[in-house]
C-alpha cells in the first residue's frame, strides 16, 4: 500500500507556494503521493479563489524529489488533448518521472463546463474522454501519429520528447461505483479511483477489483486508489491504520487521505501531513 494526500487547490489559504511547501513537508514525513483537484470553479457561488493545478504541480515538482504528483481528476473533455500531452510530458520531465494523470468526466457539469460553453452532456463528455486518452497515448509515443475520431482529427504529427516513464505516464480513471462504464474504461489503463456518495467501503473496492480483473486483457500492474479519512481531524492527526488495512486486504494499492477545505485550514492540514501516513 502507498499513501497519498488528496487536497483542494482553492480557498483563501491555498496559494501555490503554500501547497508546494506542504508537498515538501509531505515528502519529509514519508507520504508517497500528493494529488490536487482540477476545477475551473470551486462552486456555483464563485466565492473561493481557485489556482491552476498544473502550474501548482510544477511548483511542487521543483520543491520535492521523491513524492508522486498528480490530479484527481482532470476532466479531459474540457482540455485540448494535444495541449495536455505537452503539459504532462513537461511535468514528467520536470519531476524526474513522478507524474500520475488522473482523469474522469468531471463535475459539476454547469460550473465546470456549461458556464464556459463547454460540453455538459455526460455521454458526449465520455466520448471526448475516450478519444482524448487515445490521443494522449499516441502523442506520448514520440512517433508519427494520425487520428480520425468523431470529435478530434489530427494530421500526421510527432511529439517529442517522450515521457521519462515507460511505457507511458500512468493513467488512473475515476468513476462512481456501481456504474460500470468508468471501470471498463479504467481497465484499459493503469488504475482506478472508485468514488461514491461518500467514501467507498471495502466491499465496494472489492467489487471494483473483481470487475476490473474480469475486464483486463493483460497482467501488468494495476492500481486502485481509495480516497478516505484515516486521521482524526480533531485529535491532532491521530491515525487509524487498521481502517486502511481493510482496504489493502481487498486489493487497494493506494490510500489517498482526504483533506477537505470545509474542515481544514492549511495549518490543520499541516498537522495531519506531518503526522505521516496511517501505517
Amino acid at each position: 500500500m502507498k499513501y497519498g494526500l488528496y487536497l483542494p487547490n482553492f480557498g483563501e489559504d491555498f496559494h501555490p507556494r503554500a501547497l508546494a511547501e506542504l508537498a515538501r513537508e509531505a515528502e519529509e514525513a514519508g507520504w508517497d503521493g500528493f494529488f490536487l483537484w482540477d476545477h475551473m470553479l470551486a462552486s456555483k457561488s464563485q466565492k473561493l479563489r481557485v489556482f491552476d493545478p498544473w502550474v501548482t504541480l510544477a511548483a511542487m515538482a521543483m520543491n520535492t524529489e521523491r513524492i508522486r504528483l498528480g490530479t484527481t481528476v482532470t476532466p479531459l473533455a474540457r482540455r485540448r488533448p494535444w495541449k495536455l500531452a505537452r503539459e504532462t510530458v513537461t511535468l514528467d520531465h520536470l519531476s524526474g518521472g513522478r507524474l500520475i494523470l488522473g482523469v474522469g468526466l468531471g463535475e459539476p457539469p454547469d460550473a465546470d463546463f456549461a458556464f464556459f460553453g463547454d460540453e455538459s452532456d455526460p455521454k458526449r463528455r465520455a466520448e471526448l474522454l475516450d478519444e482524448g486518452l487515445q490521443i494522449l497515448a499516441g502523442l506520448w509515443r514520440g512517433k508519427p501519429f494520425h487520428f480520425e475520431g468523431k470529435h478530434y482529427q489530427i494530421q500526421n504529427v510527432t511529439f517529442r520528447p517522450t515521457p521519462i516513464q515507460a511505457p507511458r505516464i500512468p493513467v488512473w480513471v475515476g468513476g462512481f461505483w456501481p456504474h460500470k462504464a468508468p471501470f471498463r474504461r479504467a481497465a484499459r489503463w493503469d488504475g482506478a479511483i472508485p468514488l461514491g456518495r461518500g467514501f467507498p467501503e471495502p466491499k465496494d473496492v472489492n467489487e471494483v477489483r473483481h470487475f476490473i480483473l474480469g475486464q483486463r486483457k493483460d497482467s501488468s500492474p494495476f492500481d486502485i486508489a481509495v480516497i478516505g479519512a484515516a486521521h482524526s481531524h480533531t485529535k491532532k492527526g491521530k491515525k487509524d491504520p487498521g481502517k486502511v488495512l481493510k482496504y489493502a486486504e481487498v486489493g487497494a494499492t493506494w490510500w489517498l487521505e482526504a483533506l477537505y477545505l470545509e474542515r481544514n485550514s492549511v495549518e490543520e492540514m499541516r498537522t495531519v501531513i506531518q503526522a505521516g501516513p496511517p501505517k
